[in-house]
């Protein structure tokens, strides 16, 4: 299941820890049990989530974002057999 997902990835192609290729393929993430679609980053780890605040932009154009905290799971949601 995990055992092919990194322990932190962003969805910001300016940040370290960004892989388009996985990205592509879809990684579903649930923070404390609940499904979450606007996930920017996250590290299983640490445990925790950043998750964009509302329609907030910073001076560069980028979302602004709240880091939240509790236990991380993530998955791939394609199937691999497809």
């Amino acid at each position: 299941m995990a055992e092919d997902l990194p322990d932190r990835l962003s969805s910001d192609p300016a940040s370290p820890f960004y892989d388009e290729a996985l990205l592509a393929r879809g990684v579903g993430v649930r923070f404390k049990g609940e499904e979450k679609t606007n996930v920017e980053e996250y590290c299983v780890s640490e445990g925790w989530i950043r998750v964009q605040a509302g329609k907030a932009k910073d001076r560069k154009g980028n979302p602004l974002t709240i880091k939240l905290k509790g236990p991380v799971e993530v998955y791939l949601r394609d199937d691999p057999t497809e």
